[in-house]
């Protein structure tokens, strides 16, 4: 369990990095709603307020990243972000639900940001 850790900590810090250099502002990360739902980061740029889902993976091993965002998945990040939205007071115009995927190379690492997805 320890190493999955390590993994998805890796991949966090790859998409903040990435995130800051393109000029969001990084207001969360983890944030938890119930026992296992759970935004990976909440950033903001020019007025809204960007959910993020990040999925990394050290090789194609066993599937690529885009493989594991799943339907019960998307249901669950939907209700999270809609209770942070509603506790936060924050316009649900001025949202958006985006996921970076990372694949770790040998030397570098492949990134996709996939904007203002439907959920």
């Amino acid at each position: 369990m320890q190493s999955t850790k390590k993994t998805w900590d890796e991949g966090e810090i790859i998409a903040i990095k990435y995130l800051q250099k393109n000029w969001y502002d990084i207001l969360d990360t983890n944030f938890k709603f119930r026992r296992f739902w759970e935004i990976d980061i909440i950033s903001k740029i020019n007025n809204i307020v960007v959910f993020l889902e990040v999925k990394f993976r050290n090789s194609l091993n066993y599937w690529i990243p885009e493989e594991s965002i799943t339907k019960k998945k998307l249901k669950r990040l939907k209700k999270t972000i809609e209770y942070y939205v509603i506790r936060n007071k924050l316009d649900f115009e001025n949202i958006r639900f985006d996921i970076i995927t990372i694949l770790k190379e040998q030397k570098s690492y492949k990134l996709k940001h996939y904007k203002n997805l439907e959920i």
